[in-house]
């Protein structure tokens, strides 16, 4: 047992490299790139020790090559989940019995392993898996994931130093229990680094976890269990399964040792999950804990006195980088009809600028393919029925090709109806839809832009005026977690920016903060008395 009172290393946010030309991180990551691409990998079930096939598989392929096959992956059966339970529950007692220093090195172990030798697989598998492009990979994959581990252990030191008074006499101490059963995570495939922190910021409480990711993040959540597996992570600490989303999760809520869900997704199934959690409430020994993050609506309201450039730019970036496939990014945009004009052909240029979409592995390129046929299946269908209505047209953009890659041009819609429906829904893909308000309406425009979603994630304002950033911080208090002045609505930063929202956007556990890492503890009060009284009687009593 460690003896001391620990100090972690401390946490900093890891540096992105730049993969400029000539650099030798761009050398190395093409390098692996290349060898993931022409190779061919096989994706086990990672349950307790075991490393398990089955006789059901599916093929993985690049979303911008998808008769390209990378390699399979094994679906679990029903006996597979409970195997994981059955393996998570027996390595509880040891892993939550581990001293907290312990743990805290095993995912710190994992963050320099990440920062060093595992820096282009995980790139590269991020950019093959999810058509990132270089510098999304390396947010995302490389440097958020870096900071989630770094910064969490910080987090839990802090809350394990978190302590109440004791007055004479007595001894007050809080221990924070890991939850008494098992956490299960569901991570999807737009982020390498949410897919890695939800399973581990859990874990790194103690707790004992079983994770299923997405189905079409699984080659590079391969890299994250070979990162861990190398860091020292104990077997059955956290197991992981791939197949029927259902099944899996029927049989998880089932058990009576579910103690919580750590969840990021759509709003559709975390809505249906916490229904699901209810109606087994029952069963449970514990209340479980309900964590998730989920979709968004996200804004962008441009002031009068905005710069045309600026606003045009958080345009540019905040819609249309890794394809809009960020729960972020900016889908419905409001711009003054003074600076309209201006704003708007700037928007074009930049889109106009763009290479058509294609391969990450051409670092020219700016757009690559959105994730899967079903999603280009769905914008598809917007931007042709825009083409259609009155109240639509399309700016920018408007075309798609499916037959190499899932390939649909960044788009710009303008309507005149604020609730067209891109206006409300949330597309996840790279189109943009563009309302111009009257500038004598900015006060109103603020209301119409809350009361629009039934999302509250994320959303910006550009402004010079600041009677104007004051009035609009006032008034989108409500509609947006994480809210942006004078940027775009993307790019939460750990350790800068806990990211979430509230409304149908989550339960806004603020990942990448000591709020989230407090979902996944259960704290003990012990209060220890020195001198104990033998006489029951109180001075009043005489």
């Amino acid at each position: 047992m460690g003896k001391g009172f620990f100090e972690v290393p401390l946490a900093i946010n890891e540096p992105i490299k730049s993969y400029a030309p000539g650099t030798p991180e761009r050398d190395e990551v093409l390098k692996q790139y290349k060898e993931y691409f022409n190779g061919s990998i096989e994706v086990p079930l990672y349950i307790g020790s075991d490393e398990i096939t089955t006789s059901n598989t599916r093929t993985m392929s690049p979303p911008h090559d998808h008769k390209h096959i990378l390699g399979k992956y094994h679906l679990a059966e029903k006996s597979h989940v409970s195997l994981a339970i059955d393996n998570a529950l027996k390595s509880r007692v040891a892993w939550a019995s581990l001293p907290w220093e312990q743990r805290a090195s095993i995912f710190l172990k994992a963050a320099d392993l990440i920062a060093g030798p595992y820096r282009a697989k995980i790139n590269a598998a991020t950019m093959l898996a999810q058509s990132k492009t270089i510098h999304q990979a390396e947010i995302d994959a490389a440097c958020e994931f870096i900071d989630f581990l770094r910064f969490n252990v910080s987090y839990m030191a802090q809350i394990y130093a978190e302590q109440p008074e004791s007055s004479e006499g007595i001894w007050n101490r809080v221990e924070y229990r890991p939850l008494e059963g098992f956490v299960y995570a569901i991570t999807p495939f737009n982020f390498t680094a949410i897919a890695g922190n939800l399973p581990a910021s859990a874990a790194m409480m103690g707790n004992v976890v079983v994770w299923k990711p997405s189905d079409s993040q699984i080659f590079s959540a391969k890299v994250i269990v070979d990162i861990f597996k190398e860091a020292g992570l104990p077997d059955g600490v956290i197991n992981v399964v791939y197949g029927d989303p259902v099944l899996i999760t029927d049989t998880i809520l089932a058990s009576a040792d579910f103690s919580g869900i750590h969840f990021t997704g759509s709003t559709h199934v975390f809505k249906s999950l916490w229904k699901q959690i209810g109606n087994n409430i029952d069963r449970y020994k514990t209340y479980p804990r309900i964590v998730g993050e989920t979709g968004g609506k996200d804004f962008i309201i441009a002031h009068p006195t905005a710069k045309p450039q600026q606003v045009a730019t958080a345009i540019t970036r905040g819609a249309f980088e890794f394809q809009g496939q960020k729960c972020s990014a900016a889908s419905r945009v409001y711009l003054p009809k003074s600076t309209s004009v201006e704003i708007l052909e700037l928007v074009k240029q930049d889109v106009e600028s763009f290479n058509p979409p294609g391969s990450p592995e051409n670092m020219s390129n700016y757009i690559t393919a959105v994730i899967h046929e079903g999603s280009f299946d769905k914008l598809a269908s917007y931007i042709d029925q825009a083409k259609k209505d009155k109240a639509a047209s399309i700016f920018a953009g408007g075309n798609y090709d499916k037959s190499k890659g899932y390939f649909i041009e960044p788009t710009v819609i303008l309507t005149t109806d604020p609730h067209y429906s891109t206006m409300e829904t949330e597309l996840f893909g790279p189109v943009v839809t563009i309302y111009v308000y009257e500038d004598k309406d900015w006060s109103k425009t603020l209301k119409l832009v809350d009361t629009t979603s039934e999302y509250a994630l994320t959303g910006a304002v550009l402004a010079k005026d600041r009677y104007a950033i004051d009035e609009a911080t006032k008034a989108l208090q409500n509609c947006a977690g994480n809210f942006y002045i004078n940027d775009k609505p993307t790019g939460a930063v750990v350790g800068q920016q806990p990211f979430g929202g509230a409304r149908a956007s989550g339960t806004n556990d603020k990942a990448g903060s000591a709020q989230n890492l407090l979902r996944w503890v259960s704290p003990r009060l012990i209060k220890e008395t020195f001198v104990t009284p033998e006489d029951y009687r109180y001075p009043f009593l005489g």
